[in-house]
């Protein structure tokens, strides 16, 4: 049946009323990330009064709370005035399998602020995070623990959905050591390690995440073939593996920044070695799609973040020229990544 120019004109304003709305409701998940909310339902439903003296809350406030959850559909309100999890809530539990709790604190917490800034950096093609911390990069992790904790936690969380992707779509048959350069907690090279028994590997990162990537591995078949480096990429990168490993790394940079990485990953690897970039691809045209509204953002996050940003095939292709490679395949995945392999030139 067709639309009518009434029901056309009303679709368009909800629509966009949506999105202008949806930045309140990934606040209205953060905060029920920070309060543990999914982890205090993780048991069963509860009264309010029960969740509000377990989370220390002003109970008809987080109420007020509860019913927004219940329309994002992370919660039900059961007919006894109860609140339960749905599956999609549960996400939100620090000990789901596949938890995205650190990722809502990230992006609706720390992130905020920055984003606020968005037009600063539209204006000025400056970061608003380099201007709200005063560093550069990810150099604000060092003295900031928390947003340590936080930061790498999410990418742990994010890399864990990518990992299974790049395992299942990927073939590493034949590399028989890899580097996993800038690889947070190794939740990439676990993932790798772990499919591929005989495999040794290298994770090399800054320090405060090479201490925590040594408690994940801890107790895992994975750690007693793994190599635990401390550097930094702009300055070496560690040489003696067959494959060097990039997940969203070169993303972060500038075309200036990614070629001083890539070039250390150059000069470490022997003309036999390979180089895998895991990133996303960003599409020549835009189009109203979800795959191309979920890479606009992370352009934009790299924007008002480290400085950094999504590229075309060609672009990708461009710099790795410029580095003494040459593109040799794409593989991509169900998620938003994709594998670009190069060879050394």
């Amino acid at each position: 049946m067709q639309t009518s120019a009434p029901e056309q004109r009303m679709h368009n304003i909800l629509s966009l009323v949506a999105i202008i709305n949806g930045g309140a409701m990934t606040k209205a998940a953060c905060v029920a990330a920070e309060l543990s909310i999914p982890d205090h339902l993780a048991s069963g439903a509860r009264r309010i009064g029960e969740l509000a003296q377990a989370t220390g809350t002003h109970e008809s406030s987080l109420h007020r709370l509860m019913r927004a959850l219940v329309g994002l559909g992370l919660c039900v309100e059961l007919a006894d005035g109860t609140f339960d999890l749905t599956p999609v809530g549960a996400l939100l539990r620090a000990d789901a399998p596949e938890s995205l709790r650190a990722t809502a604190i990230w992006y609706g917490g720390l992130m905020w602020a920055h984003w606020g800034k968005l037009l600063h950096s539209v204006k000025t093609g400056e970061s608003a995070r380099n201007l709200a911390t005063g560093k550069e990069g990810f150099n604000f992790l060092v003295r900031d623990r928390e947003a340590s904790e936080i930061f790498n936690g999410a990418m742990a969380e994010m890399t864990k959905l990518v990992a299974r992707e790049v395992v299942d779509n990927y073939d590493f048959s034949g590399v028989q050591r890899v580097a996993d350069i800038g690889g947070g907690h190794g939740a990439l090279l676990k993932a790798v390690l772990e499919s591929y028994p005989k495999m040794r590997g290298m994770l090399f990162d800054m320090p405060h995440a090479i201490a925590e990537a040594k408690v994940k591995f801890a107790d895992t078949d994975a750690s007693k073939r793994c190599e635990f480096l401390a550097g930094d990429f702009f300055e070496s990168v560690p040489p003696g593996a067959d494959a060097y490993l990039l997940k969203a790394i070169v993303h972060d940079w500038t075309d200036a920044g990614s070629t001083v990485i890539l070039r250390n990953c150059r000069q470490a690897m022997s003309a036999r070695g390979r180089l895998l970039l895991i990133e996303r691809i960003r599409s020549d045209r835009a189009e109203a799609s979800r795959l191309d509204v979920a890479i606009a953002r992370a352009d934009l996050t790299m924007l008002i973040g480290p400085g950094g940003r999504e590229r075309t095939l060609q672009e990708f292709r461009d710099l790795l020229d410029s580095c003494g490679f040459r593109l040799v395949r794409v593989v991509a995945t169900e998620l938003e990544y994709s594998v670009l392999e190069a060879f050394p030139c």
